[in-house]
């Protein structure tokens, strides 16, 4: 195996660092042949001579906007599952579920073993879904550090959590190709390098990471810390990061053609948020209003902890949150920055479009050092804008949390929590 270098702060240890990528003797005949139509189309490429980040992709075109649905969308609880703190997609006319699993006994904040990532599918939402498929084994060793994933994520406490797939599609050089996204808290206690990482997968379920594979410590410029984040398609251009840092406040991104770096050319201190952290998007198809949502206030493996919002005209911002927050947790949202005050009982940690609506992917949180049994409440987000004068302010179709109208919709239980993720 050789190593690389992708780009310039990767590693951002004393401000300086490099991103790193593994890749197999294989990928050599792929060099090859990269530079042998090189040498024949006569390209000479000049050496860079400064540590700038890439310039980032001018705007391109503005999706359609569309009408809001006629019949209110439903949301969904999936039980019984060990996948969490992960994402959503679909691809081959199924639903994929991707999470950190916990069944073989990992406890946050203490030396335990690493489970992995894992994906299932599903033809719907109901289920049934498949036995949870890991995507690369804990044993595999990270090409930046030089240790095992067991000892990374399991070993230290600190856990690997947000398992994101990109299908590069659509966007950058549209190849068709998988990336798979995570963060490593390590890296950033142990060197003050990002905690992020960047693998490519054999496709949507796996294999990520190993022989022929490359897995990068993306190079990154504002996203400079450790903790939970989002990857936001803007098609056709490049997707865009969001993250917690670790002061928590929210900063963005956006990623190169290939999706694993950085660009460079983001923002930090998004809309003065504090005290955040588990930032998702999407993009209102009736307005074309950029709408970010977070966890608001953070508390690592809460339940009953309220989602924030706030909006923007381009995904690169600038972000604006409404001033009046909540009072305590459990208070009603209406007039004030929550989208909900209990977040059906659990935690917000992204937001995920399937089908063409859009949802706010909740963690049921049990409040543990292991989350084995956490449930998933996806929530459907129905932004209705301002209201009228004399109004209810509130911003969005109210949550059901699986409950009929009028009857309790999730607990503001604090739960536990040991440590910033």
């Amino acid at each position: 195996m050789r190593y690389a270098v992708e780009g310039v702060g990767a590693a951002r240890v004393s401000g300086m660092g490099g991103g790193w990528s593994g890749t197999s003797v294989a990928g050599r005949v792929v060099a090859a042949l990269v530079a042998a139509l090189a040498a024949a189309a006569f390209v000479a490429a000049a050496p860079v001579a400064s540590a700038a980040p890439p310039e980032p992709p001018g705007p391109l075109t503005t999706l359609p906007l569309t009408s809001p649905p006629t019949t209110p969308p439903r949301g969904a609880t999936i039980a019984g599952l060990d996948l969490h703190d992960g994402t959503m997609l679909q691809s081959g006319g199924a639903d994929l579920l991707y999470g950190t699993m916990y069944g073989c006994g990992f406890e946050w904040g203490l030396a335990s073993p690493w489970c992995g990532f894992g994906v299932s599918r599903a033809t719907s939402l109901a289920g049934p879904w498949t036995v949870p498929q890991r995507l690369f084994a804990p044993t595999d060793v990270s090409p930046y550090s030089g240790l095992t994933w067991q000892r990374i994520c399991g070993d230290s406490g600190a856990g690997c959590f947000n398992p994101r797939m990109l299908h590069r599609s659509g966007w950058g050089a549209d190849d068709g190709a998988w990336v798979l996204w995570f963060n490593a808290p390590d890296d950033f206690n142990r060197t003050r390098a990002n905690a992020y990482y960047a693998m490519e997968c054999a496709g949507p379920t796996g294999p990520c990471g190993g022989e022929g594979r490359a897995t990068t410590k993306p190079a990154l410029y504002d996203c400079t810390d450790n903790g939970d984040f989002s990857l936001v398609r803007d098609d056709p251009r490049p997707p865009v990061l969001l993250c917690t840092m670790a002061d928590q406040t929210l900063a963005s991104e956006r990623l190169t053609a290939t999706g694993t770096s950085g660009a460079g050319g983001g923002a930090r201190n998004l809309a003065g948020l504090t005290r955040t952290e588990a930032p998702g998007a999407y993009r209102d198809p009736a307005t074309g209003t950029w709408i970010m949502t977070y966890n608001d206030p953070n508390c690592g493996y809460c339940a009953g902890s309220p989602t924030g919002y706030a909006t923007a005209s381009s995904l690169d911002g600038p972000w604006t949150a409404p001033p009046n927050t909540n009072p305590d947790w459990g208070a009603p949202p209406s007039g004030r920055r929550a989208i909900s005050a209990t977040s059906c009982g659990g935690q917000g940690r992204t937001v995920v479009t399937l089908s063409g609506q859009a949802y706010q992917l909740i963690d049921l949180w049990l409040g543990t050092r292991n989350e084995t049994a956490a449930g998933l409440r996806l929530e459907p987000l129905v932004h209705r804008g301002e209201a009228p004068l004399g109004s209810p302010l509130q911003a969005f179709a109210p949550w059901t949390c699986g409950a009929a109208e009028g009857t309790p919709h999730g607990s503001g239980s604090r739960g536990s929590a040991w440590s910033p993720r």
